[in-house]
């Protein structure tokens, strides 16, 4: 009985199980489709088609096919894909065709912020978001230059054109006077102190955080504001290579002209330094032996591919850059991978490494010829001197009838066996739990890891200064490796119309560094360029050092969100630095914006030509402790070594001395900020404005303070100062013309800052900034109440016709010029700076106008006191052939050997507008390309500085000799200029 009732039961069971499987059988279906673009009719590839209330998915492959089998008919697919409006459709069975339509609701675009995300049209902090669709397209060898123009706010200047030379950029001015003035960059999540080593191409998004409502969440190191950056990663569909390439070749923008034998003969007549001889004649120019065609070679390949469990993103890249100054150079290898992995539904893993290896070569530059200067040589060279000296084989000429004159090439060649190399691998890696749909955990570990390497040699022969010390070389070696540990809880819950988020997390971050460095002399030539061969290794030029320091950190966040209408977000961090006193150390950096969404109120949101209008505003406070040392607060002491090899020293130990005096109070240098802005869309999405007003403030300046002779240091490391900065930005977004075959944009940028430096503690008046050794006077005057980098001088009133001495004013009415008639003769600091660009599209071309510009600001032409200054034997610009000679001439040039002091006579307006970038793309389409399986052919073309209008005399408006210095700017002194490019180039996508 018991088996016949478990038989029974079991023919029961299984026969509903085949009843079951034929009834879904016949309730199920398998969908065969196809995803285009509405517009082209063009197939989309990688979009994902989603069954709602199940958990099938896929993606559309190369032809934008798909297939989902086993479906339940009727049933409902979401189809999606980025820029496009997602779509939902009912699943039949059979062929499917699916159009999508291009997204214009950048409301929805969803905006990288601290330790989050969240979607523009709820931002309430000031956030620029950078454009890079057209970067492949721009000889772009810095992920810095992207930036550039591009961001209201954001200032970004290339002091210097040489070969891998670095961005200056400044968010809202600058904030620290000896501290760093440079934003933090945090690229997929990993802060760094600079971005040298990432291929701009591998940029997916870019963000600029730029008030401290938005950057607080960063604490102690937002102080100038954060850039966050984020990589291309893995997409779901078919696997995608991409190749890009271009050819650069760059030109100098502008030459200046020497004066020739004749008239350097007769310039040195008047001078009386030297008698030269009537019978030489002009042999070199040394302006085109100097200069040359420059070239840049740039290929990138990624590869990238992704399932719904597995996603990764791989890319490696090459640039080779030869200056327009021959002996310059830069070479780049990079390699990336990105990789995410879903291992379960409640656990995703992400894997981010990079590495890159650069290698360079600069020149001396931001100094006068007689000290190596290459720019100021090309000029001061007599044109009668040949290259090479005929009665000295392999020596450079220098027979300059006893005037400390060098060559440019010779200038060129104690620099042309330098090497600087670095090597630098940034690796992440996370896992992120979902504990509930509304709550996960994240943790991730960061290294940054950078070694590098700087090498030189001058042989003992070719030059003046390589035979003084017959032959010289050194060896420094440097390692940094920055750990970073981060954990973050993220809470959302929506109820209702009540959206809120909470966030909490800690980061620990370390920092180990080591270097030792080497130097030699006497080698019995240049066969052998290492420190093996030279005979003496210098007895204080050698030796090693470590330091570390490390942060603590804990944070939070809140945010409150009402019906999209009412939006309040609020921040707190706290910090700790090893690099400040112990009892100092801690600083806490709170924020809260808010923000009101008036186009959501009942009388407004019938305005069919309004969409979106958000009135915002925030306060914050940052901190910042770079650009001081790692034990800044200590008590530090100087190591002298004894000479063992001499009597009595046979046993002797290092003596030490004190070499700082100690600051027991010294803390975080602290930035508050108050912004306003207002944002608008309107005219279904196709204009877009921002407006932003800002102040912000800096207390306790972190400084080196000059001390009275007699201490034991010249300086201490202090709390000094304050310092302000206010401003307005404007962002302008517009879609002028938007059809199927044609379309125009518009993206125009505005930003005006007004910096002061309103006091200071102990010392009053910090110089800087000297000039030609004849003048050997400070330009720049850093004091209270003045801009930041002021130049004070005295007040040029033109030549006297009588004697042909430049007059300068009396200010003080004492009847005579002296040190007190000094005054602030000029600002580096623009009134605005602005970019615009225009793109065009027509079918396959596009077609691309970026203009950059700066206005208000001055330059101090230091070059023009060596090309013009005629107070010794080095040859002249022939703007001196304007030069006074007789009583009674009129002229603006005074005569030689006139009284130059640091005036305004070398005070020139540096603003400027510039043709930064045009270029013109053709993508291919052509049935057979697609059998080939290539999605993309696009061959293009390309000019950068193209055109540049200014009143500045000089090789380059864009220019700093102090590179990158917060306290001095705007002064130009054989700066290596920027150059003209012209690009070919091809993207291909197979």
């Amino acid at each position: 009985m018991k088996l016949f009732t478990k038989v029974t039961t079991g023919l029961l069971l299984y026969f509903i199980t085949v009843c079951f499987s034929v009834a879904m059988a016949q309730s199920t279906i398998n969908v065969n489709g196809k995803v285009i673009d509405e517009a082209t009719n063009e197939p989309i590839i990688g979009a994902t088609i989603t069954l709602i209330g199940g958990a099938a998915s896929t993606s559309s492959g190369n032809a934008g096919d798909f297939t989902l089998e086993r479906i339940p008919a009727n049933s409902k697919l979401r189809v999606s894909y980025l820029g496009y409006e997602s779509r939902e459709v009912i699943a039949q069975d059979g062929e499917m065709t699916i159009a999508l339509t291009s997204s214009t609701n950048t409301l929805e675009d969803v905006v990288v912020i601290g330790y989050g995300a969240v979607k523009r049209k709820d931002v309430t902090t000031a956030i620029s978001s950078v454009s890079l669709e057209d970067l492949n397209e721009r000889p772009v060898v810095n992920a810095g230059q992207a930036i550039q123009g591009r961001a209201a706010g954001v200032s970004v200047t290339q002091p210097s054109g040489a070969p891998g030379g670095g961005t200056s950029i400044r968010i809202r001015g600058t904030t620290s006077f000896n501290g760093s003035n440079d934003p933090l960059y945090v690229v997929d999540g990993v802060p760094v102190d600079n971005i040298n080593f990432l291929s701009p191409t591998d940029i997916a998004d870019m963000q600029v955080l730029k008030d401290a409502s938005s950057a607080a969440i960063y604490g102690s190191r937002a102080a100038n504001g954060v850039v966050l950056i984020t990589t291309k990663q893995g997409r779901v569909g078919d696997a995608k290579i991409s190749f890009n390439m271009l050819a650069t070749q760059n030109r100098v923008t502008h030459k200046l002209e020497p004066l020739n034998y004749a008239q350097y003969k007769d310039l040195m007549d008047e001078i009386g330094m030297i008698n030269l001889p009537s019978n030489l004649s002009d042999k070199t120019n040394w302006f085109d032996e100097t200069f040359q065609n420059g070239s840049i070679q740039n290929y990138q390949v990624s590869i990238s591919d992704g399932t719904e469990k597995l996603k990764y993103f791989l890319s490696g890249g090459y640039i080779n850059e030869k200056g327009i100054i021959n002996t310059a150079f830069y070479k780049r290898y990079n390699f990336r991978a990105n990789v995410e992995n879903k291992v379960r539904d409640w656990l995703t893993v992400n894997a981010n490494f990079s590495y890159a290896d650069y290698n360079g070569n600069g020149i001396v530059e931001g100094t006068g010829s007689n000290r190596g200067g290459v720019v100021m040589a090309t000029i001061n060279t007599p044109t009668y001197a040949p290259v090479w000296d005929p009665f000295a084989a392999g020596q450079y000429y220098n027979q300059f009838y006893g005037l400390n004159i060098t060559s440019p090439l010779e200038n060129m060649a104690r620099t042309a066996n330098n090497k600087n190399r670095e090597n630098r691998l940034v690796g992440a890696a996370s896992g992120t739990i979902h504990i509930l749909p509304e709550l996960n955990f994240k943790s991730s570990f960061a290294f940054d890891r950078r070694n590098a390497l700087s090498t030189t040699f001058l042989d003992p022969l070719s030059t003046t200064w390589g035979r003084n010390q017959y032959g010289e070389a050194s060896d420094s070696r440097n390692m940094n490796t920055v750990l970073t540990f981060d954990n973050v809880l993220n809470y959302n819950k929506t109820v209702g119309l009540h959206t809120f988020e909470a966030m909490a997390g800690s980061s620990w971050t370390s920092s180990q560094y080591t270097n030792s460095y080497i130097n030699g002399s006497f080698f019995r030539n240049d066969l052998i360029q290492t420190l093996n061969a030279a005979n003496r290794i210098s007895w204080t030029g050698t030796g090693s050092g470590a330091s570390n320091w490390a942060i603590m950190s804990y944070f939070g966040r809140l945010s409150y969100n009402f019906d999209g209408k009412y939006l309040v977000t609020a921040n707190l961090r706290t910090d700790g630095s090893s690099k400040l006193n112990p009892n100092d150390r801690w600083g806490v950096f709170p924020s809260v914006s808010a923000a009101w969404r008036l186009s959501s109120e009942d009388f407004l949101k019938d305005v069919s030509w309004l969409n979106d209008l958000k009135i915002r505003g925030g306060w914050g406070q940052t901190g910042n402790q770079s650009g001081i040392g790692d034990y800044s607060y200590l008590q530090l002491y100087n190591i002298t070594r004894l000479p063992w090899f001499e009597t009595d020293y046979d046993l002797a130990v290092p003596t030490i001395s004190a070499a700082n005096l100690r600051t027991p109070d010294l803390t975080w240098e602290t930035t508050t900020q108050t912004n306003i802005g207002v944002d608008f869309t309107g005219f279904n999405q196709r204009l877009t404005v921002n407006l932003d007003y800002y102040y912000k403030r800096t207390k306790d300046m972190l400084m080196y303070v000059t001390l009275p002779p007699g201490q034991v240091s010249s300086t201490i490391t202090r709390n000094e100062g304050e310092m302000s900065n206010r401003g307005f930005e404007a962002n302008v977004n517009s879609k002028n013309i938007v059809q199927d075959d044609f379309k125009w944009n518009t993206n125009f940028n505005i930003s005006v800052n007004r910096n002061k430096l309103e006091s200071l503690a102990l010392q009053q008046i910090y110089p800087a900034a000297r000039t030609v050794e004849v003048v050997n006077d400070y330009v720049v005057r850093n004091q209270p109440g003045m801009p930041m980098g002021s130049f004070f001088g005295y007040i040029s009133e033109g030549v006297d016709p009588e004697t042909g001495d430049m007059i300068y004013k009396d200010i003080n009415g004492d009847g005579r010029v002296s040190s007190s008639d000094r005054t602030f003769i000029g600002d580096p600091n623009p009134d605005f700076t602005f970019g615009l660009t225009n793109d065009f599209s027509y079918k396959g071309f596009n077609l691309s106008i970026f203009l950059q510009g700066s206005y208000g600001n001055d330059v101090f032409n230091a070059s023009r006191m060596d090309t013009e200054g005629m107070y010794d034997g080095k040859n002249q610009s022939t703007r001196v052939l304007q030069r006074w000679r007789v009583p009674g001439q009129i002229t603006e040039v005074p005569r030689a050997g006139y009284n130059m002091l640091n005036s305004t006579y070398f005070i020139e307006d540096g603003s400027y507008l510039r043709v930064k970038n045009v270029s013109l793309s053709y993508n291919i389409k052509a049935p057979g390309l697609s059998r080939l399986g290539i999605n993309k052919l696009q061959p293009f073309i390309s000019a950068s500085n193209l055109l540049t209008w200014t009143k500045y005399t000089g090789l380059d408006p864009e220019v700093n000799q102090y590179g990158n210095s917060g306290a001095v700017q705007g002064i130009d002194w054989g700066t290596y200029p920027q150059s003209k490019s012209f690009i070919l180039g091809l993207s291909v996508e197979f």
